[in-house]
Protein backbone atom coordinates (compact mmCIF):
# COMPACT_ATOMS: atom_id res chain seq x y z
CA UNK A 1 0.00 0.00 0.00
CA UNK A 2 1.13 3.67 -0.61
CA UNK A 3 2.08 5.48 2.44
CA UNK A 4 0.81 8.87 0.67
CA UNK A 5 -2.73 8.10 0.34
CA UNK A 6 -3.56 6.27 3.61
CA UNK A 7 -4.13 8.97 5.99
CA UNK A 8 -6.76 11.17 3.67
CA UNK A 9 -8.69 8.47 5.17
CA UNK A 10 -10.66 7.55 1.99
CA UNK A 11 -9.27 4.39 3.79
CA UNK A 12 -9.03 2.25 1.35
CA UNK A 13 -5.38 1.02 2.51
CA UNK A 14 -4.13 -0.57 -0.90
CA UNK A 15 -5.62 1.84 -2.99
CA UNK A 16 -3.25 4.47 -3.95
CA UNK A 17 -4.53 6.23 -7.02
CA UNK A 18 -3.29 9.55 -7.43
CA UNK A 19 -6.35 10.29 -10.09
CA UNK A 20 -7.60 13.34 -10.93
CA UNK A 21 -11.30 13.38 -9.80
CA UNK A 22 -14.01 15.22 -11.22
CA UNK A 23 -16.34 16.52 -9.15
CA UNK A 24 -19.45 16.93 -9.00
CA UNK A 25 -22.57 18.75 -7.07
CA UNK A 26 -24.08 15.42 -5.30
CA UNK A 27 -20.59 14.69 -3.69
CA UNK A 28 -20.19 12.25 -6.74
CA UNK A 29 -16.66 11.24 -8.23
CA UNK A 30 -15.43 9.52 -11.25
CA UNK A 31 -11.62 8.57 -11.85
CA UNK A 32 -9.58 5.49 -13.50
CA UNK A 33 -6.47 3.84 -14.26
CA UNK A 34 -4.79 2.19 -16.95
CA UNK A 35 -1.19 0.16 -17.37
CA UNK A 36 -0.10 -1.41 -20.19
CA UNK A 37 2.95 -3.51 -20.22
CA UNK A 38 5.29 -5.27 -21.92
CA UNK A 39 7.74 -8.18 -20.37
CA UNK A 40 10.37 -10.46 -21.74
CA UNK A 41 11.42 -13.42 -20.05
CA UNK A 42 15.00 -14.35 -20.69
CA UNK A 43 13.92 -18.23 -19.60
CA UNK A 44 11.43 -17.59 -22.65
CA UNK A 45 8.98 -20.12 -20.94
CA UNK A 46 7.03 -21.57 -23.25
CA UNK A 47 3.27 -21.31 -22.00
CA UNK A 48 4.43 -17.32 -22.43
CA UNK A 49 3.57 -16.95 -18.19
CA UNK A 50 5.90 -15.57 -15.55
CA UNK A 51 7.16 -17.25 -12.29
CA UNK A 52 3.96 -19.12 -10.84
CA UNK A 53 4.40 -16.28 -7.83
CA UNK A 54 4.53 -13.35 -9.42
CA UNK A 55 0.77 -11.93 -9.93
CA UNK A 56 1.58 -8.68 -11.70
CA UNK A 57 3.05 -8.26 -15.13
CA UNK A 58 3.20 -11.88 -15.50
CA UNK A 59 2.84 -12.74 -19.17
CA UNK A 60 6.09 -12.92 -21.43
CA UNK A 61 6.75 -11.45 -24.58
CA UNK A 62 3.06 -9.86 -25.41
CA UNK A 63 1.76 -6.46 -24.83
CA UNK A 64 -1.11 -6.75 -22.17
CA UNK A 65 -2.89 -4.52 -19.50
CA UNK A 66 -1.78 -5.42 -16.01
CA UNK A 67 -4.75 -3.32 -14.53
CA UNK A 68 -7.57 -1.38 -15.79
CA UNK A 69 -10.64 0.24 -13.66
CA UNK A 70 -12.77 2.85 -13.56
CA UNK A 71 -13.89 4.18 -10.28
CA UNK A 72 -17.12 5.87 -8.67
CA UNK A 73 -17.03 7.06 -5.38
CA UNK A 74 -19.65 8.79 -2.92
CA UNK A 75 -18.68 11.15 -0.36
CA UNK A 76 -20.40 13.24 2.32
CA UNK A 77 -19.58 14.09 6.06
CA UNK A 78 -21.26 10.77 7.77
CA UNK A 79 -21.13 8.63 4.21
CA UNK A 80 -19.29 7.08 1.63
CA UNK A 81 -19.17 4.49 -0.90
CA UNK A 82 -16.59 3.13 -3.56
CA UNK A 83 -17.32 0.87 -6.79
CA UNK A 84 -14.56 0.35 -8.63
CA UNK A 85 -14.86 -2.50 -12.01
CA UNK A 86 -11.95 -3.92 -13.14
CA UNK A 87 -9.65 -6.07 -16.31
CA UNK A 88 -6.66 -7.33 -16.89
CA UNK A 89 -3.85 -9.74 -16.19
CA UNK A 90 -3.37 -8.57 -12.41
CA UNK A 91 -7.30 -9.51 -12.21
CA UNK A 92 -7.13 -12.75 -14.01
CA UNK A 93 -4.75 -13.98 -11.55
CA UNK A 94 -5.51 -12.75 -8.10
CA UNK A 95 -9.28 -13.40 -8.24
CA UNK A 96 -8.75 -16.54 -9.71
CA UNK A 97 -10.78 -18.42 -7.41
CA UNK A 98 -13.71 -15.56 -7.07
CA UNK A 99 -16.44 -16.32 -9.11
CA UNK A 100 -19.00 -14.59 -11.03
CA UNK A 101 -19.73 -10.45 -11.68
CA UNK A 102 -16.93 -10.75 -7.87
CA UNK A 103 -13.80 -11.75 -10.36
CA UNK A 104 -14.16 -8.14 -11.71
CA UNK A 105 -14.64 -6.32 -8.31
CA UNK A 106 -11.74 -4.65 -7.86
CA UNK A 107 -13.34 -2.74 -4.93
CA UNK A 108 -17.02 -2.17 -3.87
CA UNK A 109 -17.64 -0.85 -0.19
CA UNK A 110 -20.05 1.03 1.74
CA UNK A 111 -18.87 3.37 5.13
CA UNK A 112 -20.59 4.97 7.75
CA UNK A 113 -19.06 7.53 10.46
CA UNK A 114 -20.13 6.12 13.22
CA UNK A 115 -19.62 9.69 15.25
CA UNK A 116 -20.09 12.90 14.77
CA UNK A 117 -17.22 14.01 16.48
CA UNK A 118 -14.45 11.63 15.81
CA UNK A 119 -13.37 9.95 12.71
CA UNK A 120 -14.48 6.98 13.40
CA UNK A 121 -15.64 4.98 10.67
CA UNK A 122 -17.42 1.38 9.59
CA UNK A 123 -16.90 -0.13 6.31
CA UNK A 124 -18.03 -3.20 4.67
CA UNK A 125 -17.47 -5.01 1.31
CA UNK A 126 -14.54 -5.30 -1.03
CA UNK A 127 -11.62 -3.59 0.55
CA UNK A 128 -8.12 -3.32 -0.74
CA UNK A 129 -5.70 -4.82 1.49
CA UNK A 130 -4.48 -3.08 5.03
CA UNK A 131 -0.59 -5.10 4.78
CA UNK A 132 2.27 -4.26 3.01
CA UNK A 133 3.46 -0.52 1.12
CA UNK A 134 2.50 -1.64 -2.28
CA UNK A 135 -0.58 -1.32 -4.22
CA UNK A 136 -1.94 -3.07 -7.49
CA UNK A 137 -1.48 0.55 -8.52
CA UNK A 138 1.64 0.52 -10.19
CA UNK A 139 1.92 4.12 -10.94
CA UNK A 140 2.05 5.25 -7.53
CA UNK A 141 4.74 2.52 -6.28
CA UNK A 142 8.56 2.96 -6.42
CA UNK A 143 8.83 0.11 -8.77
CA UNK A 144 7.40 -1.44 -11.62
CA UNK A 145 7.15 -4.79 -10.27
CA UNK A 146 5.43 -5.74 -7.13
CA UNK A 147 7.88 -7.07 -4.42
CA UNK A 148 7.97 -10.85 -3.45
CA UNK A 149 6.38 -9.83 -0.26
CA UNK A 150 3.54 -7.86 -1.66
CA UNK A 151 3.08 -10.39 -4.27
CA UNK A 152 2.34 -13.50 -1.81
CA UNK A 153 0.30 -10.92 1.14
CA UNK A 154 -3.56 -9.87 -0.08
CA UNK A 155 -4.25 -7.05 -2.24
CA UNK A 156 -7.83 -7.22 -1.75
CA UNK A 157 -9.66 -8.39 0.94
CA UNK A 158 -13.80 -8.80 1.75
CA UNK A 159 -15.01 -8.06 4.84
CA UNK A 160 -15.69 -5.11 7.75
CA UNK A 161 -13.14 -2.87 8.95
CA UNK A 162 -13.24 -0.33 12.04
CA UNK A 163 -10.78 2.48 11.57
CA UNK A 164 -10.11 5.54 13.58
CA UNK A 165 -7.80 9.03 12.21
CA UNK A 166 -6.58 11.46 14.83
CA UNK A 167 -7.70 15.08 14.38
CA UNK A 168 -3.95 15.45 12.94
CA UNK A 169 -3.93 12.79 10.60
CA UNK A 170 -1.04 11.43 11.77
CA UNK A 171 -2.08 7.77 13.22
CA UNK A 172 -4.93 5.35 11.70
CA UNK A 173 -5.86 2.53 13.92
CA UNK A 174 -7.81 -0.25 12.56
CA UNK A 175 -9.60 -3.61 12.93
CA UNK A 176 -10.99 -6.09 10.60
CA UNK A 177 -12.99 -8.91 10.40
CA UNK A 178 -12.75 -10.75 6.97
CA UNK A 179 -13.47 -13.91 4.33
CA UNK A 180 -10.09 -15.41 4.62
CA UNK A 181 -6.44 -14.87 3.02
CA UNK A 182 -7.03 -12.29 -0.21
CA UNK A 183 -10.90 -13.89 -0.11
CA UNK A 184 -14.08 -12.36 -0.95
CA UNK A 185 -16.18 -15.34 -1.22
CA UNK A 186 -15.38 -17.23 2.29
CA UNK A 187 -13.54 -21.04 1.04
CA UNK A 188 -15.90 -23.34 0.93
CA UNK A 189 -16.43 -25.89 4.02
CA UNK A 190 -14.37 -23.27 6.32
CA UNK A 191 -17.01 -21.92 9.05
CA UNK A 192 -14.90 -18.99 10.66
CA UNK A 193 -13.82 -15.65 10.07
CA UNK A 194 -10.63 -14.25 10.12
CA UNK A 195 -9.38 -11.09 11.57
CA UNK A 196 -6.68 -8.56 11.38
CA UNK A 197 -5.36 -5.25 13.01
CA UNK A 198 -3.10 -2.10 11.50
CA UNK A 199 -1.25 0.95 13.01
CA UNK A 200 -0.63 3.45 10.71
CA UNK A 201 1.85 6.33 12.05
CA UNK A 202 2.97 9.29 10.17
CA UNK A 203 4.73 11.54 12.68
CA UNK A 204 6.42 13.99 10.52
CA UNK A 205 6.22 14.06 6.11
CA UNK A 206 9.53 12.53 5.76
CA UNK A 207 8.68 9.41 8.42
CA UNK A 208 5.87 7.04 7.57
CA UNK A 209 5.40 3.93 9.99
CA UNK A 210 3.08 0.64 9.81
CA UNK A 211 2.30 -2.32 11.72
CA UNK A 212 -0.26 -4.55 10.76
CA UNK A 213 -0.88 -8.30 11.21
CA UNK A 214 -3.65 -11.55 9.93
CA UNK A 215 -4.89 -14.18 12.23
CA UNK A 216 -7.35 -16.69 10.70
CA UNK A 217 -7.65 -20.01 8.14
CA UNK A 218 -7.89 -20.16 4.86
CA UNK A 219 -9.12 -23.66 4.78
CA UNK A 220 -12.37 -26.23 5.16
CA UNK A 221 -13.16 -26.56 8.74
CA UNK A 222 -11.73 -30.56 8.48
CA UNK A 223 -7.93 -29.32 7.23
CA UNK A 224 -7.99 -26.22 9.35
CA UNK A 225 -4.56 -24.43 9.84
CA UNK A 226 -4.02 -21.42 11.83
CA UNK A 227 -1.91 -18.73 10.50
CA UNK A 228 -0.48 -15.84 11.92
CA UNK A 229 1.40 -12.68 9.78
CA UNK A 230 2.72 -10.03 10.63
CA UNK A 231 3.90 -7.20 8.34
CA UNK A 232 6.48 -4.06 9.37
CA UNK A 233 7.72 -1.25 7.09
CA UNK A 234 8.56 2.02 7.56
CA UNK A 235 9.28 4.93 4.51
CA UNK A 236 11.58 7.79 5.24
CA UNK A 237 12.14 10.41 2.86
CA UNK A 238 15.60 11.60 3.72
CA UNK A 239 15.45 14.61 1.43
CA UNK A 240 12.99 16.05 -1.64
CA UNK A 241 15.44 13.72 -4.01
CA UNK A 242 16.49 10.84 -1.85
CA UNK A 243 14.03 7.62 -0.13
CA UNK A 244 14.12 4.75 1.69
CA UNK A 245 11.33 2.16 2.32
CA UNK A 246 12.11 -0.69 4.55
CA UNK A 247 10.24 -4.28 4.65
CA UNK A 248 9.54 -7.37 6.29
CA UNK A 249 6.75 -10.01 6.30
CA UNK A 250 6.78 -12.72 8.84
CA UNK A 251 3.91 -15.69 9.13
CA UNK A 252 3.65 -19.15 10.39
CA UNK A 253 1.25 -21.69 9.91
CA UNK A 254 0.09 -24.99 11.86
CA UNK A 255 2.33 -28.39 10.14
CA UNK A 256 -1.10 -30.29 10.72
CA UNK A 257 -4.29 -30.10 12.06
CA UNK A 258 -4.34 -29.11 15.99
CA UNK A 259 -0.79 -29.05 16.02
CA UNK A 260 1.28 -26.81 18.08
CA UNK A 261 4.38 -26.84 15.63
CA UNK A 262 4.69 -24.45 13.50
CA UNK A 263 5.85 -23.76 9.74
CA UNK A 264 7.25 -20.18 9.10
CA UNK A 265 8.03 -18.26 6.30
CA UNK A 266 9.45 -14.24 5.88
CA UNK A 267 10.62 -11.79 3.66
CA UNK A 268 12.71 -8.75 3.81
CA UNK A 269 12.53 -5.99 0.93
CA UNK A 270 14.59 -2.43 0.92
CA UNK A 271 13.85 0.30 -1.75
CA UNK A 272 15.97 2.90 -2.61
CA UNK A 273 14.84 5.57 -4.98
CA UNK A 274 16.61 8.96 -6.04
CA UNK A 275 14.39 11.90 -7.71
CA UNK A 276 16.86 13.68 -10.00
CA UNK A 277 14.25 15.78 -11.09
CA UNK A 278 10.13 16.39 -10.58
CA UNK A 279 10.15 14.16 -14.38
CA UNK A 280 12.88 11.39 -13.91
CA UNK A 281 13.74 8.82 -10.54
CA UNK A 282 15.47 5.66 -10.17
CA UNK A 283 14.60 2.92 -7.65
CA UNK A 284 17.03 0.01 -6.29
CA UNK A 285 15.47 -2.84 -4.74
CA UNK A 286 17.17 -5.55 -2.80
CA UNK A 287 14.84 -8.76 -1.55
CA UNK A 288 14.87 -12.00 -0.12
CA UNK A 289 11.83 -14.68 0.65
CA UNK A 290 12.06 -17.56 2.83
CA UNK A 291 9.18 -20.22 2.29
CA UNK A 292 11.14 -23.73 3.12
CA UNK A 293 7.96 -25.28 3.71
CA UNK A 294 6.63 -24.00 0.91
CA UNK A 295 3.42 -22.33 3.15
CA UNK A 296 2.61 -19.66 0.71
CA UNK A 297 5.36 -20.70 -2.08
CA UNK A 298 5.44 -24.79 -3.27
CA UNK A 299 8.02 -25.54 -4.80
CA UNK A 300 8.45 -29.49 -4.39
CA UNK A 301 12.23 -29.12 -3.87
CA UNK A 302 14.78 -30.09 -1.15
CA UNK A 303 14.90 -26.42 0.20
CA UNK A 304 11.53 -24.94 -0.82
CA UNK A 305 11.74 -21.39 -1.85
CA UNK A 306 14.51 -19.41 -1.05
CA UNK A 307 14.86 -16.93 -3.37
CA UNK A 308 16.88 -13.61 -3.49
CA UNK A 309 15.71 -10.90 -6.07
CA UNK A 310 17.52 -7.22 -7.37
CA UNK A 311 15.97 -4.69 -10.04
CA UNK A 312 16.42 -1.66 -11.08
CA UNK A 313 13.70 0.94 -12.99
CA UNK A 314 13.97 4.27 -14.49
CA UNK A 315 10.67 6.05 -14.34
CA UNK A 316 9.80 9.26 -16.95
CA UNK A 317 7.14 10.91 -15.43
CA UNK A 318 6.32 13.68 -18.53
CA UNK A 319 2.94 14.46 -16.79
CA UNK A 320 1.53 14.44 -13.38
CA UNK A 321 -0.92 11.88 -14.91
CA UNK A 322 1.41 9.75 -16.67
CA UNK A 323 4.22 7.26 -16.44
CA UNK A 324 6.58 5.37 -18.38
CA UNK A 325 8.89 3.01 -16.76
CA UNK A 326 11.44 0.10 -17.43
CA UNK A 327 12.90 -1.85 -15.36
CA UNK A 328 15.46 -5.07 -15.32
CA UNK A 329 14.75 -7.54 -12.25
CA UNK A 330 16.78 -11.46 -11.26
CA UNK A 331 15.73 -13.50 -9.11
CA UNK A 332 18.40 -15.92 -7.73
CA UNK A 333 17.20 -19.22 -6.19
CA UNK A 334 18.77 -22.19 -3.99
CA UNK A 335 16.95 -24.94 -5.66
CA UNK A 336 16.24 -25.05 -9.83
CA UNK A 337 12.81 -23.74 -9.84
CA UNK A 338 12.81 -22.07 -13.23
CA UNK A 339 12.24 -23.41 -16.05
CA UNK A 340 14.35 -22.74 -19.31
CA UNK A 341 13.81 -24.80 -22.13
CA UNK A 342 13.68 -28.23 -21.15
CA UNK A 343 15.03 -27.84 -18.13
CA UNK A 344 14.98 -26.40 -14.44
CA UNK A 345 17.45 -23.17 -14.19
CA UNK A 346 18.28 -21.55 -10.36
CA UNK A 347 17.59 -18.18 -11.70
CA UNK A 348 15.21 -15.71 -13.91
CA UNK A 349 16.01 -12.61 -15.71
CA UNK A 350 13.26 -10.32 -17.37
CA UNK A 351 12.69 -6.94 -18.49
CA UNK A 352 9.76 -4.81 -18.24
CA UNK A 353 8.29 -1.80 -19.96
CA UNK A 354 5.00 0.46 -18.86
CA UNK A 355 2.99 3.03 -19.45
CA UNK A 356 0.59 3.72 -16.93
CA UNK A 357 -2.14 6.95 -16.87
CA UNK A 358 -4.72 8.08 -14.38
CA UNK A 359 -7.29 10.29 -14.93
Amino acid sequence: MSAALLLSMTATAQDTTSNTKHQTPNSLTFSGYVEGYYSYDLNKPENNTRPGFLYNFNRHNEFAVNLAFVKGGYATERVRANLAIGVGTYMNANYAAESGTIKNSYEANAGYKLSAKNNLWLDIGVLPSHMGFESAVGKDNWTLTRSMLAENSPYFQGGARLSYTTDNAKLLVSGYVLNGWQRITRVEGNSLLSYGTQVYFKPSTKVTLNYSTFLGTDKPDAARLWRYFHNLYGVFQFTDKVGFTAGFDFGSEQKAVNSDDNNTWYSPVGILRITSSPKWAIALRGEYYNDENGVIISTGTPNGFKTSSGSINIDYLPQPKVALRLEGRTFNSKDDIFVKGGGMKNNNTAISFSTAISF
